[in-house]
This record gives C-alpha cells, structure tokens and sequence, in this order.
C-alpha cells in the first residue's frame, strides 16, 4: 500500500497502473482467506491460484516491463518496486512449495495433518468475528464465511472471464498505462 501512494504522490503511471492491476488480481488471495475461515475444501488451492495470479500480475506487462528497465538505480520508486516484485516472486514460489509438500491439503483442508494451513484464517476469523458483532450486533459464523468466499469467488471468476474473453484479446500484454499505448 505504501508503494501504490507513494507511486500515486510521484504520478508514475506505470507503477501505479502495475500496482492497480496487482490489487485487482490480490482480492483473490482475501477471498481464498474467507474459505479458508468456512474451512471449504479447496480453500488452500485457491489460495494458491492467488498467490501464482499475484506474482504473473506483476510480471505480465510488456510496456510496464519497458518502462521499469528505462529507470536508473538512482530511481527510488522504481528500484523499490523492482525488490518488491523479486520479494513477492520469491515469497510466493516458497508459499507454493511448501503447499504442495502435502497435496492432499490442496483438496481436503478439514483433515489433521492440514490444521496449520487453517491457523492464520483462524485468528482472522476471531478479529472479524469480533468487528461483525461491533458493527451489525450479529454473529459471524464459519458458514456465513463460506458463503461469503464462494459468493464472491463467483464474481471475481466471472470478472476473470469477462477480461479473458474481451480485453486480453483487443490488448493483449500491454496494460494501456499510457494514452499512446506503448511508450
């Protein structure tokens, strides 16, 4: 985030259009996290669908690719987002790696041996658990997270397929941060 205002603050837009189609495909990751609260099954899959959309996100466009190589080292903004974009890549090819020491995980989250991937969406399960009673005086279940997940999972799917269908094959891998197309 503090990336994304401080390419806002410098109006680089290369950056902040890379940042705003990262934050795009990232919701992904928080739906996965609502799944993993409901504790569905395929929960940790998803999670790691999102975390390899994340890392191809940042990766994916040609002109913002073009652009990055044109800054120098001295380019604050630029070489910060260059290590975040090797950070995430790493992070995620571990996140995966580690995921997939036990495949079962990816498709049966409920079983004993995969209780640690289910600890951290627990203790967001108790904060927002927490906020839900605050705000609305209801009570924030595990199904009503589920539900939640696959709901917005299905409209973030659809949206995924309407960009597939329709945008990616007028643009391609230019992500159109400038008026010209390609600089």
């Amino acid at each position: 985030m503090t990336l994304f205002l401080w390419s806002y603050k410098k109006r680089n837009r290369a950056i902040n259009k890379l940042l705003s189609n990262y934050w795009k495909i990232s919701l992904l990751f928080f739906i996965s996290l609502f799944l993993l609260i409901g504790k569905y099954n395929f929960a940790l899959l998803i999670t790691n669908i999102s975390t390899l959309l994340m890392t191809i996100s940042t990766w994916f466009w040609i002109d913002i690719n073009d652009e990055l190589k044109e800054y120098n080292f001295s380019n604050a903004l630029a070489t910060t987002t260059k290590v975040w974009r090797w950070t995430l890549t790493f992070i995620s090819l571990n996140f995966l790696i580690q995921s997939f020491q036990k495949l079962s995980c990816l498709f049966l989250i409920n079983s004993l041996e995969c209780e640690i991937w289910l600890k951290p969406s627990t203790n967001l399960y108790i904060i927002l658990r927490n906020l839900f009673n605050f705000f609305f005086g209801a009570n924030f279940t595990q199904p009503i997270a589920k539900f939640l997940g696959l709901f917005s999972l299905l409209i973030f799917t659809l949206g995924l397929i309407q960009w597939t269908i329709i945008k990616l094959p007028k643009s391609g891998r230019n992500s159109g941060f400038s008026e010209n197309g390609r600089n």
